[in-house]
């Protein structure tokens, strides 16, 4: 049987085949569709939103270790924030399969930066799979829990924005379902991580990675089309169907599973006249290559940020394009906008008439630093608002002179990662002043619900978290709600609690207009 799917719809599809039975995720465009999938459609795996993607993968470690698949889903940003659990669980290993997929978003449609995540699974020493389609991006999923197992090792599965939301044909298998057995053992010298059983572990990593370069260059994914060779060009994930578009009649060597296949990629390299490598965005490959002395072309002529395409590609060789004449620097931009009636409007309507220096975060919020409200400074990551209202207010202290600042977060990155520097804050008497716009959802990325909601990731009831409470008990004595769409009080308390010289947090009511219906409707 064949459908018309997603790379994330295949991903979840691929984890249901596979008999994955916990997946956990926070959600982050554009991997966010895997967790939905997985709870709408595959019910009995045992699915969630997580506060953030360091407990999502901390969740996906135990459930691996007791004997269980599992798979973790987040973009690439999100891999930083997991970095922590992920540079020491490639030492520990794993018990049942666990596959790591981070979504990358070259030429940032809806991200603060355009990593690679492929330099994270040399950094970890770790495989990274990389499909180039739909139908891969399902059998990557279950090959890369397998992979998992061989080498007791997690995996990492990197999709780009191209392969996550672009539909391809997929051919499904019959899933085999069969309910895991806790099989955990205890064993001191493999899970617990102090340096008297660290160090040990470090050459079995070392040595895991030497034999996951032999597996490599048997990989059958990683493929060779020999065809005219005074042209050879290694290429990677989706960038392939660009490449064989572009040259039709070249020798290309596809690369799908790192670390590198070297020796095959040496024999592909002599078999050619030219060697070209066509990557998006670092030149990992060519790097390796150049290291490893073969001789290649990439980023000379190949741009290094951005998102390629196949014009760009005919561009960086000269090839006249017969088709597309349009030049999209021409074209009128279209910046997105808050929506009507959002609860975030007043709030920055508000702090520009202020004129109070704002600390911003990731969030529909962010749009507060465009015009027409003009109202946001800084944005830099999940949580980075509170920090950095700190840092104000450190210096206002230093410099003796009031410095009229705030933090503007939303609930969801508050509990993602903005509850822990409120503690710092509380811990050094630094007098912040932080909005917390509590809209209930985390609607940048899709209307997921969080603890806020009063839903879980399967819309079914669950305890909300009262924000007033949760801010009290980290010890933030001046707390208050405000409506969002009485300005001339918001503003009035705004600039009370700047004045304040005291820790405090204004938390302003103003549910999602576009949720509002159906999380009224599920609770």
């Amino acid at each position: 049987m064949k459908e018309l799917l997603s790379g994330n719809e295949a991903i979840a599809r691929g984890a249901f085949e596979a008999n994955v039975w916990v997946a956990t995720g926070y959600p982050g465009t554009p991997s966010s569709e895997v967790i939905y999938e997985l709870s709408d459609k595959y019910k009995e795996i045992n699915s969630e939103w997580s506060v953030n993607e360091k407990v999502a993968l901390e969740i996906a470690i135990g459930s691996s270790l007791a004997g269980a698949r599992s798979i973790v889903t987040m973009k690439h940003v999100g891999l930083n924030v997991a970095a922590d659990p992920l540079m020491t669980l490639t030492y520990t290993g794993v018990n049942a399969g666990l596959l790591i997929y981070v979504a990358d978003d070259p030429g940032m449609h809806s991200s603060q930066n355009e990593q690679d995540t492929r330099n994270y699974g040399e950094f970890a020493k770790i495989p990274l799979l990389e499909p180039s389609d739909s139908m891969e991006a399902k059998e990557f999923t279950k090959l890369g829990l397998e992979i998992s197992e061989k080498f007791d090792t997690p995996v990492i599965l990197r999709g780009v924005t191209r392969v996550a939301h672009s539909k391809t044909v997929v051919e499904l298998a019959t899933p085999k379902r069969k309910k895991p057995h806790y099989n955990y053992e205890k064993n001191k010298a493999k899970y617990v991580m102090m340096p008297l059983y660290a160090f040990p572990r470090h050459p079995f990593v070392i040595e895991r990675f030497e034999k996951l370069k032999e597996y490599s260059n048997e990989f059958h994914k990683n493929s060779v089309e020999y065809r005219n060779l005074d042209i050879g060009i290694i290429t990677h994930g989706y960038i392939y169907n660009y490449v064989k578009e572009v040259f039709p009649d070249a020798s290309i060597f596809k690369v799908s599973l790192y670390p590198l296949p070297i020796e095959r990629i040496k024999e592909f390299a002599s078999k050619v006249k030219k060697l070209y490598v066509i990557e998006e965005l670092d030149p990992f490959i060519e790097k390796e290559l150049k290291v490893n002395g073969i001789n290649c072309i990439g980023k000379e002529i190949i741009p290094t940020t951005g998102e390629l395409s196949v014009d760009i590609i005919k561009k960086s060789f000269n090839i006249e394009n017969k088709y597309n004449k349009i030049n999209i620097d021409t074209l009128p931009k279209r910046p997105p906008v808050l929506c009507k009636g959002c609860g975030h409007i007043p709030v920055f309507e508000v702090l520009n008439e202020l004129k109070v220096s704002v600390m911003g975060d990731i969030g529909c919020y962010t749009l507060g630093a465009l015009p027409p409200y003009d109202a946001m400074d800084t944005t830099v990551c999940m949580g980075a608002s509170v920090g950095m209202e700190i840092g104000f207010k450190k210096v206002e202290k230093l410099v003796g002179k009031k410095l009229p600042s705030v933090g503007v977060i939303g609930d969801s990155t508050f509990l993602h990662s903005g509850m822990t520097h409120l503690i710092n804050a509380v811990y050094n008497k630094d007098p912040i002043t932080l909005i917390i716009l509590d809209n209930r959802i985390t609607a940048m990325t899709g209307h997921q619900p969080n603890a806020t909601t009063g839903l879980n990731n399967k819309f079914e009831k669950t305890d909300d978290m009262d924000l007033v409470e949760l801010v009290k008990g980290l010890g933030v004595k001046r707390v208050v709600r405000a409506n969002a769409y009485k300005k001339d009080e918001l503003k009035k308390l705004i600039q009370q609690e700047i004045n304040s010289n005291e820790v405090s947090v204004i938390i302003v009511d103003e549910i999602c207009v576009i949720a509002e219906g159906y999380i009224k409707k599920f609770r």
